[in-house]
């Protein structure tokens, strides 16, 4: 297991559809969520929950997905809906980090949102450390309220990311990343 800096430098997504099983235990999850829940949360309101999909729970979810997707799009081919009902099988477990920020008198909304993106990540890269594929990604039933509503989330929730985590089929490969020449200015002293 790469030290933490090196397995930063290293860090890459893996799609989901070239993920495979095992599928982390319920201690590598709870081990997960553990470290996705060690971010900054200024007040500690805990921006953020989790829901897992693994097993029968991914197919239940994905017949909610392929269900909203006829009712937007009745002309669907039933190889449309197959993709659909699949979109939360492709990896062996799926947990999807929600954001529930809410007003506050002293913390704003924008903070609680950034606090659901780094438990997002946070989970990302605790799934690399512990030997598995991670994928964070939103799709179009990320942002659908209907679906949203299906799934069980409050009105003020939303869906901060879907991390699929697995086993990469195949070693990943890596992608370009700016140059920091490209991103990074530095503030005058004066």
């Amino acid at each position: 297991m790469p030290d933490a800096l090196e397995l930063l430098k290293i860090r890459r997504s893996v799609k989901p559809i070239e993920m495979t099983g095992p599928a982390p235990s319920a201690a590598e999850i709870e081990t997960m969520l553990t470290i996705a829940s060690r971010v900054p949360d200024h007040g500690k309101l805990a921006p953020w929950r989790f829901i897992v999909f693994e097993g029968a729970a991914r197919a239940n979810a994905g017949a909610i997905i392929a269900s909203r997707f006829e009712e937007l799009h009745p002309e669907a081919t039933a190889d449309q809906l197959a993709f659909e009902r699949n979109r939360l099988a492709r990896a062996p477990v799926v947990i999807a980090v929600i954001s529930r920020a809410a007003p506050h008198v002293k913390i704003p909304e924008w903070e609680q949102q950034l606090s659901a993106g780094a438990a997002a990540m946070a989970l990302v890269v605790a799934a690399n450390a512990s030997g598995y594929a991670a994928s964070w990604i939103t799709e179009w039933y990320a942002y659908d309220r209907a679906v949203l509503d299906r799934l069980g989330l409050a009105p003020h929730e939303r869906i901060a990311g879907f991390v699929h985590i697995g086993r990469p089929r195949k070693p990943p490969e890596e992608r370009d990343r700016p140059a920091l020449a490209d991103i990074v200015t530095r503030y005058p002293a004066s």
